[in-house]
């Protein structure tokens, strides 16, 4: 007992030492402080920044993307080593970020204005004519149309789509959307994209107005549009709200119906055939329609989903003689893709598919690649900026600086792009988010938030 109490009167005597000192280093220490007070701020502003999550904790801890997988590649624009990199090797649906790897095949081969056909004159006012899957004809985004001045002055006009080797709807595509317009038709010839637009007392293309199965108060209170499936039968439906216009996509596979729409809006004959065009015989002519960068940067813009499938099938045909959107992705991801980080799983032009699979380092090497062949002038011309188009409303601090491609579908979100760092210091981003179940909007801000900390603090 005695060696117990000696051993206790020991453990208290070096207690009592031990937190006196402390004590006494903490007395110095409050006295320090209290003697700078701007000292003092100084230590404790510093005390929490240190403290603050890192910006990619705050991102993958954040309420909108529970649950959800998140994937992020930093890199110099040029090239060089990543600078940050969270599974930027792990594969993601991009949704609408494909559309990048769309737009550097159409500005690397369809040159500086479309080709919207190839003919030969025949004599006599008649034309044969292949067309080149260019969907500008007669679409209200631009007022001149030299492809409708040309064959309106023709006599007779012979068309074949013995070039178009594809389908009108791609590969995972969500079949209920075939009546929304942001899922027009693919086709040789697109006329009007490819959609009827429905208003007070009438359809465009005229044609259809005798396919309206319900025609009820056309001329007064609107009404929804109903399509058949594989076919050109319409029906209004009763809505709860007025709509003054509506578009819904038609079905292009309908047996003469790109000769119908021809005749009907040039008032010039049109018949189809099945001739094969051979583009390499000397009296092949070649009619331009609009500027090549005009059509990419409404597609980019607004995210375009016709106009970039169309451009895809463009492409195809322009190097493969065929409008094919299988066979030009293979041939692009043999040739111009062929050193991405990872082999991506590419199926349309558009992102609208849910098969396709990228990976956010991929994506980087691409606006790499976008950016050493065709440079940034072009670029800014045709990509988005802080606060415009899809990016509206969005990175405002960074307008003039930020360009990049937004991407959405349903509990899927992404962005990459081009930007200078506060140090002067020009990167390129992609940050992928798939399986959120929060609201796009959410996540968009919240992949915002890191993106604009990252930007600022490098």
């Amino acid at each position: 007992m005695e060696i117990k109490d000696a051993l206790l009167q020991k453990l208290q005597s070096l207690l009592i030492i031990f937190f006196a000192v402390i004590g006494f280093t903490a007395c110095i220490t409050h006295k320090k402080i209290q003697a700078s007070p701007t000292h003092a701020a100084a230590d404790i502003q510093q005390t929490i920044i240190t403290q603050t999550a890192d910006p990619l904790d705050s991102l993958l801890n954040n309420p909108a993307l529970k649950g959800a997988q998140a994937g992020i590649c930093i890199a110099p624009a040029d090239s060089g080593n990543y600078w940050l990199q969270y599974q930027a090797d792990k594969y993601f649906i991009p949704a609408s970020n494909m559309k990048l790897f769309t737009c550097y095949a159409a500005m690397q081969y369809l040159g500086d204005s479309l080709t919207a056909l190839r003919y030969v004159d025949k004599g006599n006012g008649t034309v044969e004519v292949e067309p080149n899957g260019d969907p500008s004809f007669l679409v209200s985004d631009f007022a001149v149309q030299p492809v409708f001045q040309f064959l309106q002055q023709q006599k007779n006009i012979l068309i074949t789509t013995a070039n178009w080797k594809d389908e009108p709807l791609g590969a995972g595509w969500a079949w209920d959307d075939y009546t929304e317009d942001y899922m027009a038709e693919r086709s040789a010839m697109p006329v009007y994209g490819n959609v009827a637009k429905f208003t007070y007392g009438g359809v465009m293309p005229a044609c259809f107005e005798n396919k309206i199965n319900n025609p009820y108060q056309i001329r007064s209170r609107f009404y929804a549009i109903k399509r058949g499936i594989g076919n050109n039968n319409f029906e209004m439906i009763p809505s709860g709200r007025e709509i003054k216009s509506i578009q819904v996509p038609f079905f292009t596979a309908q047996n003469g119906l790109l000769a119908q729409l021809l005749t009907d809006t040039l008032h010039v004959p049109v018949s189809e055939s099945n001739f094969t065009l051979n583009r390499l015989l000397p009296d092949v002519q070649r009619i331009h329609s609009q500027p090549t960068d005009s059509l990419l940067k409404i597609m980019m813009h607004r995210s375009d989903n016709f106009f970039a499938e169309q451009s895809l099938l463009m492409v195809s045909n322009e190097l493969l003689g065929e409008m094919n959107d299988k066979k030009i992705i293979n041939h692009l991801l043999q040739t111009d893709f062929a050193n991405l980080p990872q082999k991506p799983k590419w199926v349309d032009g558009s992102g609208l598919s849910r098969y396709n699979l990228v990976t956010p380092a991929d994506l980087v090497t691409v606006l790499q690649k976008m950016k050493s062949s065709f440079g940034m002038a072009r670029l800014s011309a045709i990509l988005p900026s802080a606060n415009a188009g899809t990016l509206s409303g969005y990175y405002k601090p960074f307008a003039g600086n930020l360009l990049a491609k937004t991407g959405t579908l349903s509990n899927h979100v992404s962005i990459s792009g081009y930007v200078t760092t506060a140090s002067g210091k020009p990167i390129v981003f992609s940050v992928l988010v798939n399986n959120h179940v929060s609201s796009a909007a959410a996540v968009r801000r919240a992949v915002e938030s890191y993106l604009t900390a990252y930007i600022r603090s490098h």
